[in-house]
Parts: C-alpha cells; structure tokens; sequence
C-alpha cells in the first residue's frame, strides 16, 4: 500500500515520521544523530531507500550522512568541500573585502534519475556536485566566479546557498537562490550562470535595480510548468513566467508579505503556499495566530488556512526548507516550526493537524511517497 514518510532535520537531530496513504496515523523514528544539527535531510527521487543528510557542528565541522535503508542505519560519507578554484573575495555587511570561507551545506538535491548524484548549496555561496553518493564532491566554480560575485554579501544567516532547483523539464537547467546574492540560472549544467532578479526591488540596498544583492529566502517551481517560478523574497511574494527573466510581485492581500518558505501544490500549478510572519525583526506570525496562506490564482488573491493551527499566543516561525508537498491525490502539505512542531494537512490545506508537537527547532521538512 502507498504511504509517506516525511524527513525533518531539525537543531538537534534527525527524525522520519511516516504513515500509510490515509495519513491518518504516523510512527516517529528519531533522533538519529541526536545533539547535532541536520540542517537538512532529504531523499532520492530514483530510490526511495537513499537518503541523505547534511550534518553541521562546530566541534567537528560538516559531515553527509547517508542512509540505504530508509534511514535505519546510516553512514558518514564524503565531507571534503574545499574551493576548486582560486581563492577569490567577496564583499562582507560594512563592503570590506573577506576571503570565501567554507562553514556548512544548508541543501541537498538529489537528481531524480540516479541516487548517486546529489547537488549541495553551502556557505559561502558555493555549489557542489557529486556522482558517487556523496564520496568525492567538486565544486561548480563558474557560479562563485561569475563577475559579480565578489560583490554578494551574506543575509542575516549568513551568504548561503539554500535553493537548489533541477528542472524537470531541461536537464541541463538549474537555478539557485543565495541570500543575499539572489537567484541565478544555469543553462548548461552548471558550467556558466546568469543573474535572474530583474524586478526584484530591495529598499535594504543602495541600488534597489541592482543585477545581485537580493535577498532571496526561497524559490518554487511545479514540474508541469517549468518556466514559472515562484518566490519567497525578504519582502514580496513573486512570480515570473519565463524562466527569471522578469519577476512581478504578487504579495496582494496578505497581512505580510514577510515570511521564508514557498510551496507549490502537487497537481495544481496555480496552486501556491506561503507563511507570513511579522517582519523582518520579528519573526513570528500576525498578532500571534499560525495561518498558511493559499493562493489558488498563481498569487495576487489569499486566503487563510486555520483550521486545526493555534490561533491565539503563538509565536513560532517556520524557516525557508521547513515546508514541503507529497504527491498524492489529495495533496498533503506538510510543515515544521522553530517550537518543534510538524503539521500536515491530507487535504491541500483546508484542514491541518499535528503529527508531532516537541521536537527540536525544525531546519527542513520533506516528504516522499512510497511504493
């Protein structure tokens, strides 16, 4: 029978929460790697047994972690992420020159036709490729050494590299989102990249035109319609409709247009999550009640999805890899908050209910349907 096993890496350890198709009961399994921060847990889309971990800590630095079974057993692979090329500059907050450093992977993208092949976004603002299940990473420079990366500053969190999107539909086309560099396309596998942020406007720089500089928090893509993109932007929701060559703001009649993660639902293209929060000094929701909002107009018209969330006295926030979509009909949508709590709605949002209430801060959520 199908079922679902949702991933949550979260500050303090790892955990697979899994179900049959109803969705109606989960079994948790966790902490795996407990005390240490997972900053992301994901799994392969060509095998549905291979998972992998990005495992961060200060006193032993970075490590992948990766499972055959599931996420029964897991073993440490591959954890050298040095700079391939010339060590460059970039710029730091007060416009100083900094070398690039190396400090974690914040994401891990799996190709969908080989479970050894796994793209990781770290920081500083790199990406790295591996073809033998995370043994030996490269990095792909042509990304850090694009003429106006010695100008990317880091966000907030720092100059991460935290979306990675493979498209569906062009093997050879990827896009990235850095904060605060903001996204870019590659149309050749990642040899040579091409800034996408025309329309974007950032009061927080001195250029609000600028080609780099956005802070960008996430990027969804649905698989059936691969040249719009939508995004999560500190301030504004966005959208474009080719490929990144011109994003529009689509923030409409949301209380905030303040937030981290986007979705798109499974089998509807138009159909598209966020999670507002107060702004950008605090970070939890409006006037303390947790509400995703759902466009089903492709942005521009909201509305608020309560049902089974705490609408009184809640002060969580949910970050930029903590949402995530399964593929079943009806589409379940799932997302995990900094106060240790995973939702999941079986019915596209209309209803939601907690599959587990105190674990650990979440970092990201993902979900996989299985055979």
């Amino acid at each position: 029978m199908t079922g679902v096993r949702v991933l949550v890496g979260t500050r303090k350890g790892a955990f697979t929460l899994t179900s049959d198709g109803g969705r109606g009961d989960w079994t948790v399994d966790g902490p795996h790697f407990a005390g240490w921060e997972i900053y992301h847990l994901t799994g392969s889309p060509a095998d549905p047994d291979r998972l992998y971990a990005s495992q961060s800590g200060g006193w032993f630095g970075q490590l992948i972690q990766r499972s055959e079974d599931g996420g029964r057993t897991w073993s440490a692979v591959g954890n050298d992420f040095g700079y391939a090329g010339e060590v460059g500059q970039h710029l730091w907050y007060d416009g100083t020159p900094r070398p690039w450093e190396f400090k974690r992977i914040w994401h891990l993208e799996p190709s969908r036709e080989d479970p050894d092949t796994v793209y990781a976004g770290g920081e500083d603002a790199a990406l790295y490729l591996t073809r033998d299940g995370g043994q030996k990473w490269e990095e792909l420079t042509g990304l850090r050494n694009h003429p106006t990366g010695s100008g990317w500053q880091p966000g907030a969190g720092g100059l991460c590299l935290h979306t990675i999107i493979l498209d569906a539909a062009n093997r050879d086309r990827i896009y990235v989102a850095i904060s605060a560099a903001g996204a870019f396309r590659s149309d050749d596998g990642g040899v040579s990249w091409l800034p996408i942020n025309k329309g974007l406007r950032s009061g927080e720089i001195p250029d609000q035109d600028s080609e780099v500089g956005h802070c960008v928090h996430r990027i969804a893509q649905h698989p059936s319609r691969p040249d719009t993109l939508f995004m999560q932007k500190h301030w504004d929701v966005m959208r474009t409709d080719d490929a990144g060559g011109n994003w529009r703001e689509i923030s409409g009649n949301l209380p905030s247009d303040f937030g981290f993660p986007i979705a798109v639902h499974a089998h509807e293209p138009e159909t598209v999550y966020v999670v507002p929060i107060k702004s950008d000094s605090v970070h939890f929701p409006p006037d303390g009640r947790l509400r995703v909002y759902r466009s089903r107009t492709g942005g521009d018209e909201w509305e608020a999805l309560t049902e089974g969330l705490p609408q009184s006295h809640c002060y969580v926030n949910v970050l930029r890899d903590a949402m995530a979509v399964d593929t079943l009909d009806p589409c379940g949508i799932y997302f995990g908050t900094t106060g240790g709590q995973v939702y999941h709605s079986a019915d596209g949002g209309d209803s939601w209910a907690p599959i587990v209430r105190d674990l650990p801060a979440v970092l990201s959520v993902e979900a996989q349907v299985l055979p």
